[in-house]
């Protein structure tokens, strides 16, 4: 015996959307987001010196980044560079982003004398008013 379906006001279908998926979706995405735009920083990982008052480091637009690491390798950007083709290399990094600022990443196991040979460095390249990026005293993360 087959039984009718009886279509009134109380028994009609409603076509709601399910956005409980979607939310997932998004969250799962959120999250990923957070992880990974950490580590699309440029050049190597270098170990910040502490300092007490950098409150903010600039902006990251129109800069060319210059690390020095604890070995004493150079970075412009995110490429390594020898001593001897620092200059012309810099001087082409910044030519292809116009009004860009010169920024040091310096680790914080240098002396002193090796980050001030490369200010001085930047400087007989035609650079004035080189910045310096610093980790604030006590944060988990590298100071940018």
């Amino acid at each position: 015996m087959r039984r009718r379906t009886r279509f009134d006001d109380a028994g009609r279908m409603q076509a709601n959307i399910n956005i409980t998926p979607l939310v997932d979706v998004v969250l799962v995405l959120l999250i990923i987001f957070m992880v990974m735009v950490p580590q699309l920083q440029k050049g190597p990982d270098v170990d910040l010196p502490d300092t007490a008052k950098p409150a903010e480091q600039g902006d990251n637009k129109n800069r060319v980044l210059v690390s020095i690491d604890d070995a004493g390798r150079l970075w412009i950007n995110d490429e390594e560079t020898e001593a001897g083709q620092f200059s012309d290399r810099l001087r082409a990094a910044v030519a292809a982003e116009p009004e860009s600022k010169v920024v040091i990443r310096g680790d914080a196991k240098l002396n002193f004398r090796e980050v001030r040979q490369l200010m001085l460095a930047i400087e007989q390249a035609g650079f004035r008013g080189v910045g310096l990026i610093a980790q604030r005293t006590g944060a988990g993360a590298q100071g940018e």
